[in-house]
Parts: structure tokens; C-alpha cells; sequence
């Protein structure tokens, strides 16, 4: 934990400062969810579409607040309207429960006159990749697709859901957990589901790493 915490603050060096802000978000269950708010940089008269961004780790608040300033600001400069969910239980939003988190989360940010309605883009870091990818098999209807920077998949997973579904895949190669040494498994449950999958390797880069935006930005464009 404290390695992913000093990789955050490394990149958050990199960019430029975003204005980001909490607030608490009443839920349809009837619980509130505190969330980190970034809005998009452009200026437009039309809605934002919404990205929810999830970060790693338990999803606690300080992993949260940083993964929306330096990738939350990103995509906020790319006209996103970005939500980064603190998780209400450090579990990042795995299970059935903090994934119906996420999709009551949606409803009620997308009643705001500033956030597009229709279907969101997910996005997550490490363990919030992979819930990305959890919260995506619920409802790929509802969704644009998912941006795993990294995530794991295995073919113990039904990922038939997601067939033709749109996932940016990245892991590091010198990734410290090992996640590269699983890389071709995981490409293998998603291809074997039929997913549109963009996949690689970023060669020398550890488990957190700086976005590509060149790689990123013509599949987001695609999915937009």
C-alpha cells in the first residue's frame, strides 16, 4: 500500500493540478457514497459524458483523491466528466453490493443537467480494473467499455457477457505483483469471450504507471 501510494504521488507530478471535489451522494439503497468529482475542462453547451474511474487498492479515500488528479484530470481534459467513488468498505467496489453501488451511483449523478444520459465509460486501477470489469458483466449494455490500467481476467469468470464489448487493457512489464506473468491468461479468457479487445504490454513500466495518452486517446475517440 504504501508503494502504490508513493508511485500516485510520483505522477501526480507530472500533470497539471485538476480541481477536484467530494461530495456525498445519496443512494436509491438508501446509503450515501462519498465520491471525488472532476469536471470536464471543456467548454460546451451540451452534457459531459460521465467516466466512473475507480482506483486501487481498498478504493480508501487518500488512493481515491489522488486517482482523480492525475488520472481523473486526464480524461477531464479530454471532456469527461469524471466520478472517482470512495469505497464505503475498503473492498474497491468488488462483490455483487459495491457493484450496485457504482450502477445507483450512475442513475443519480446522470439526473445533473451537466452529465450526458446513456451509456458511461468505466475505468479503473488495479483492483478498481478489475471492478470495472465486474460492474461491465453485470450490464455491458450500460456502457461504453472499460479502460483496465492494469487489470486481471481468467476464464473462471463467465466473460461471455462481454462479447464485442470494448476493453483498453494495459499491464506493466515489470509489474511487482506479477501481474505480467498473467497477462496472456488474461487475454485469452477476454479474447476466447469475443471481447474488442485493445491489449498490451507496456515494456519496463511498473504496476502503477504513467498513461499513454497517444495509445489511449484514438480508442477513446472510438468509444466516445
Amino acid at each position: 500500500m504504501k508503494r502504490t501510494s508513493l508511485l500516485l504521488s510520483l505522477l501526480l507530478l507530472l500533470l497539471p493540478a485538476m480541481t477536484n471535489a467530494q461530495e456525498r451522494i445519496d443512494l436509491a439503497d438508501g446509503s450515501r457514497l462519498n465520491v471525488f468529482m472532476v469536471q470536464a475542462a471543456e467548454t460546451t453547451d451540451q452534457p459531459a459524458p460521465l467516466l466512473i474511474l475507480m482506483g486501487g487498492g481498498p478504493g480508501n479515500a487518500s488512493i481515491s483523491r489522488d486517482t482523480s488528479m492525475w488520472l481523473g484530470g486526464g480524461f477531464a481534459q479530454r471532456g469527461w466528466t469524471v466520478a472517482v467513488p470512495i469505497s464505503p468498505n475498503n473492498r474497491a467496489f468488488r462483490g455483487e453490493e459495491n457493484n450496485g453501488k457504482v450502477e445507483q451511483l450512475i442513475v443519480e449523478l446522470q439526473k445533473r443537467d451537466s452529465i450526458a444520459t446513456g451509456k458511461v465509460l468505466l475505468a479503473g486501477i488495479s483492483n478498481g480494473g478489475m471492478s470495472a470489469l465486474e460492474i461491465a458483466r453485470r450490464n455491458p449494455e450500460n456502457y461504453k467499455g472499460v479502460v483496465a490500467v492494469p487489470a486481471l481476467a481468467t476464464s473462471v469468470v463467465d466473460n461471455r457477457p462481454l462479447n464485442g464489448f470494448p476493453i483498453y487493457l494495459r499491464i506493466g512489464g515489470a509489474d511487482q505483483l506479477g501481474w505480467a506473468d498473467r497477462f496472456d491468461e488474461t487475454v485469452g479468457a477476454l479474447t476466447q469471450a469475443g471481447v474488442d479487445l485493445d491489449a498490451a504490454i507496456l515494456d519496463s513500466a511498473p504496476h502503477m504507471f504513467r498513461m499513454n495518452w497517444e495509445s489511449l486517446d484514438p480508442w477513446l475517440d472510438k468509444v466516445k
